[in-house]
């Protein structure tokens, strides 16, 4: 076949590549009569052309123009800046890679595509075929031969053979390790801890996702894809919500049949969300360098989106697994789960890059600037432990925790008779455990362990039997609305402050779609956030999982002295969701600064300091109680800042370290 050049950049010219040969390779089933232009350009051109024809305003690195003429093939344009910064990123030779981009734009011009996944594995295989009879290795298996040296480190023989293992993508073997990878992912969260474990399955789900980014497949391809992995993980995380059905026998008769839609609601919803980060990076075409700042920023992104999409739930971020290593996670001190989730995802990402390009200089150096802002965030981490233990003063008030640990069973009665009976003698439990040896200033009971709703001008009989200051969590009812609250009430039983839960539990708490699905409860929402005294001592309330919202509990400009969360996790059981609630506790601690009192009715009860350190806890379904002090609030740069202005910055970070770096791999 005819092949003509035209050199419309001449740094093209210094370049001595066989493009006729290569053109012929490539012409299947064309005679000799057939002729096809190349054009050598750059990304100036190649851009105006990409926004004209197919109205998308940025560079690629190859255009073909078909003419529908089995003579007159059509042009094929090349541009140097943007084929040489993918060649250095993938760390092959130019010539090697414009070969293959020859031979993708032949290919176009006889009629291929790769619009539909189907079509695209076509195109690929051909591509790969064609490239072999050339001498070039398959493109689309990333840096095959780096870990081909055995002598460089002792782990090299094994990332060796990890590499090597290969499986047909959207194969049958490639979902199930994905699937695996979901579950594996979630051993990091307590209560195992297994922190390792969610690392290695990000890196391999990565590694996995970006092998096939070359070929861009389609938006329900990309998720279906990932979506094992997402949807196990999501899964392997949520599943005890539904154990929450088989506490109260009266209750498991009519909610059990929800158990599996329930489990598939999650799977689904969780799927897709925890999709959206590795869909980004298969979907945009990015130089690999930079698609770690993509991939961290999609990723706390999306956890800036749980946190108030659908009266949110931010559980689980992943900065939690690094609450073992108390130095690296006190780093949320400075920028929040949302900045230790952005690094951490972030040098994982740049990690796997490494491993499957070691030889490019710039993924080192992206690793480099991930590993700075963890020393950075452990530096901030250090000092706010410091903080969390300055020496109290004395001033700080006893503070008693009592833990029922009564089943839900045990809270109610078959007639409204036996209720009363039974409430009753609850009552009389809780004010025994209270008045156990000691002189607490402040008790501190569960979420809802009052037995009997308040009302208006009520008062709190407890307090007055005690004669201690009292913060006991109730019912109460005010002008036919029933609220999720907190009584606080004086020596003399007299109720001072009530504090209603803002953050309700949808299905649990109130009815998000009506009566399509059956809920326990329609409560009222609290007025949020606020800061309440007693006898001095200062604190903010929460209810529950409240705790878990970065900015939820403490006004602006506001420093309690703690935090005062009472819950009730009975209807978890000795689930991981009991032990996964303490340490969004924890997290909480850390990023506003302040210590905090939890008062569980038959969960984890604890003194939790400001660095997010456990002092003190009653044990799950233990019946007790604990005096303890809390001192150490201050206020960390996290609160100052806060969670949106976080967002923000990560954001802008992001997009300056991606801009900066593109721009230094195409000018070099």
């Amino acid at each position: 076949m005819k092949v003509y050049i035209n050199y419309n950049d001449a740094r093209w010219r210094k370049y001595k590549i066989d493009f006729e040969q290569i053109a012929s390779a490539a012409a299947k089933n064309l005679g000799s009569d057939a002729e096809v232009s190349i054009v050598l350009t750059n990304d100036s051109e190649i851009h105006r052309l990409n926004r004209e024809y197919r109205n998308i305003d940025k560079p690629t690195n190859v255009l073909s123009f078909e003419l529908d003429d089995d003579i007159l093939l059509g042009d094929i344009y090349i541009s140097l800046d943007t084929a040489q910064a993918e060649a250095d990123a993938e760390n092959i030779s130019l010539a090697d890679h414009v070969a293959h981009l020859v031979v993708h734009g032949m290919l176009h011009l006889q009629g291929y595509d790769h619009i539909r996944d189907s079509d695209a594995i076509v195109m690929e295989k051909a591509e790969v075929d064609i490239l072999k009879t050339l001498g070039i290795k398959n493109p689309y298996v990333q840096d095959s031969g780096v870990y081909s040296d055995f002598s460089s480190c002792p782990g090299d023989r094994f990332l060796s053979r990890i590499k090597r293992i290969n499986f047909r993508e959207n194969g049958f073997w490639q979902y199930v390790v994905m699937a695996l990878l979901g579950g594996v992912g979630a051993l990091g969260f307590a209560p195992y801890h297994l922190w390792w474990m969610t690392l290695i399955s990000i890196v391999a789900v990565y590694m996995l996702s970006v092998r096939a980014a070359s070929r861009r497949p389609g938006m329900i391809g990309a998720f279906l894809r990932v979506l094992p992995f997402s949807a196990v993980y999501a899964v392997a995380m949520f599943w005890w919500v539904t154990h929450s059905i088989y506490v109260v026998p009266e209750l498991t008769s009519q909610f059990a049949i929800w158990t599996i839609p329930a489990l598939i609601g999650i799977g689904i919803v969780g799927g897709i969300v925890f999709a959206i980060p590795f869909v980004v990076i298969m979907r945009m075409c990015t130089f690999p360098p930079c698609r770690p700042f993509l991939f961290a920023a999609m990723w706390t992104l999306v956890l800036w989106l749980r946190e108030w999409v659908f009266t949110g739930f931010p559980w689980n971020p992943i900065a939690n697994i690094t609450l073992t290593v108390p130095v690296i996670s006190n780093s949320m001190a400075l920028w929040g789960a949302l900045g230790l989730t952005f690094v951490v995802i972030g040098f994982m990402a740049a990690f796997s890059e490494l491993l499957m390009a070691r030889k490019n200089k710039y993924n080192w150096i992206v690793l480099g600037v991930f590993a700075i802002l963890l020393v950075i965030g452990m530096i901030a981490g250090y000092r706010n432990i410091q903080f969390a233990h300055l020496v109290n003063n004395g001033t700080s008030p006893v503070i008693r925790i009592v833990q029922p640990a009564q089943s839900q069973s045990q809270k109610i009665g078959a007639t409204r008779a036996d209720a009363v009976r039974v409430a009753s003698e609850n009552v009389r439990n809780l004010i025994n455990l209270a008045s156990a040896p000691g002189n607490p200033n402040i008790v501190v009971f569960p979420e809802t362990s009052y037995p009997f709703a308040i009302v208006d001008n009520d008062n709190m009989p407890i307090a007055n039997v005690l004669r201690r200051n009292v913060i006991i969590g109730a019912n109460y009812f005010s002008d036919g609305k029933l609220y999720n609250s907190m009584v606080v009430a004086g020596t003399d039983g007299e109720i001072e402050k009530i504090y209603s839960k803002s953050h309700l539990v949808p299905f649990g708490e109130y009815r998000p779609f009506g009566d399509i699905i059956p809920t326990p409860g329609q409560l009222e929402a609290g007025t949020g956030a606020e800061i309440i005294n007693v006898d001095g001592f200062s604190f903010a309330p929460a209810i529950c999982y409240e705790i878990i919202f970065s900015d939820s509990l403490v006004p602006d400009n506001e420093t309690p002295d703690a935090i005062i969360n009472i819950t009730n996790d009975t209807w978890f059981g000795n689930t991981p969701g009991t032990y996964q609630h303490l340490d969004m506790v924890r997290r909480y601690a850390i990023e506003s600064g302040l210590p905090i009192v939890r008062a569980n009715y038959s969960g984890i009860s604890a003194f939790v300091s400001s660095d997010g350190d456990v002092l003190t806890q009653i044990p799950v379904a233990n019946v007790g109680y604990m005096d303890g002090v809390v001192y150490g609030a201050h206020i960390t740069p996290y609160r100052k800042i806060g969670r949106d202005g976080w967002m923000i910055i990560i954001l802008l970070f992001s997009c300056m370290c991606t801009f900066t770096l593109r721009r230094a791999i195409l000018h070099k």
